[in-house]
């Protein structure tokens, strides 16, 4: 029947309401952005089809109890339940396989319709998104049995050092004008965490203007004492090396850079260092040496001994970690540190890093130890136990001599 056949209305009754097309989508709900333009409250629980989520289980809801339960990350894929990492493991649940349909509507809580075209084409994305209990570093790729995403908690309340348990020397490091410091680790060894308290550190004690340069940005910093600004790639600017160059035209005292990724990002790291700049940088190494080591070999044979020169007199310290498991159920991490005394500056000016690993135990007035002489601590607190200071040394051989009293 159509409109023009239908009988008339009764006067008393109000006119009814327009019939949508049936092929015409469900409107989408205007979404509320967080404070750097994030994706900050989620939809109603239906994909870019509006198909509804059968389960009533929204994406809001995973990050929640993965938040309550202390896990830092949730990992979602089609063909897969849901899984948590719990302090290190990977924690299977109880939750049906995720279909494609429940998957694209936990993705359109989280991106904008675009972003979820951009992912569809490029099948990579990188963001982050703000939830009032926590934020959250997304990356959705596509994968042999479907789309998937793995989404990094990062508390919204940033720990202190002392909360940390990070060593003191991390403080005085805070106190340099200029040099570079680089926190290393694989990931998520807790490296971004570190920063971030630090940075905390910086903004109670000290009237700096800090850039930072992220990609994504993790942990929000309110400016307190010191004046923060952050900023994006992709979102606050299209290219790290060009916002990193930029910033030295920002009147910054403090740079901190996401990640020393490429031969133009060391390049610019080294000068904003030499030219009296306090530059924190990151970097996928396990201890402190094999971080200059890393640097060194981003260059070609010829170019490396500038480069060697530059780093001897612009480094300041080098901070290497890992996480652990502790007794309680917990994790702590511990380091290998090496601070650029005049010694390891002129063992790195000569090329002789085997002296500088041999150095470093011995100066733990000066701050600096190694990853086993961190572990052994723990041990000695009762915090881990002799098996999980054998499993995470470097030199296990040295480790078990240490546990034995030996050395």
């Amino acid at each position: 029947m159509t409109e023009s056949q239908r009988p008339p209305a009764s006067p008393k009754a109000p006119p009814p309401p327009p019939r949508r097309p049936a092929t015409a989508p469900p409107p989408i709900a205007k979404q509320a952005t967080g404070p750097l333009g994030h994706r900050a409250a989620p939809p109603p629980p239906t994909n870019a089809s509006g198909i509804k989520v059968g389960s009533g289980l929204t994406l809001e809801k995973l990050i929640r109890e993965a938040f309550d339960k202390g896990f830092s990350d949730v990992h979602l894929g089609v063909g897969e339940p849901p899984r948590f990492r719990n302090r290190g493991e990977i924690e299977k649940t109880e939750y049906p396989v995720t279909e494609e349909a429940v998957f694209y509507s936990w993705v359109s809580e989280i991106l904008k319709p675009d972003e979820v075209q951009q992912f569809k084409q490029t099948l990579d994305f990188d963001g982050a998104a703000q939830y009032d209990f926590a934020r959250v570093r997304i990356n959705i790729f596509d994968s042999l049995r479907g789309p998937a995403m793995v989404l990094r908690l990062i508390p919204v309340k940033i720990l202190t050092i002392d909360q940390l348990g990070l060593p003191m020397v991390l403080r005085d490091i805070c106190h340099y004008h200029k040099g570079l410091v680089l926190v290393t680790g694989p990931t998520g060894s807790g490296k971004s965490t570190t920063l971030a308290a630090m940075i905390d550190y910086i903004n109670d004690e000290m009237p700096r203007n800090i850039i930072t340069i992220e990609d994504p940005i993790e942990f929000v910093h309110q400016s307190r004492r010191a004046l923060i600004k952050q900023r994006e790639v992709g979102l606050h600017t299209l290219k790290f090396g060009a916002a990193l160059r930029a910033s030295l035209r920002e009147d910054p005292d403090i740079i901190l850079v996401g990640e020393m990724r490429d031969q133009e990002t060391v390049n610019t790291a080294l000068k904003a260092a030499q030219t009296g700049h306090l530059v924190l940088g990151t970097l996928h190494t396990n201890s402190a040496v094999k971080t200059v080591e890393r640097i060194l070999n981003l260059y070609e044979p010829e170019q490396q001994a500038p480069v060697r020169v530059a780093i001897a007199e612009s480094l300041v310290a080098v901070v290497a970690q890992g996480l652990c498991r502790t007794t309680d159920g917990k994790r702590a991490a511990f380091h290998d540190i090496m601070i650029n005394t005049d010694a390891i500056r002129d063992y790195i000016l000569r090329g002789k890093l085997d002296e500088v690993e041999a150095l470093i135990p011995k100066c733990t007035f000066d701050g600096m130890c190694t990853m086993n002489q961190s572990l052994y601590a723990l041990y000695e607190a009762g915090r881990i136990t002799e098996e999980t200071a054998l499993e995470m040394s470097p030199k296990q051989n040295e480790m078990a001599q240490m546990l034995r009293g030996r050395i």
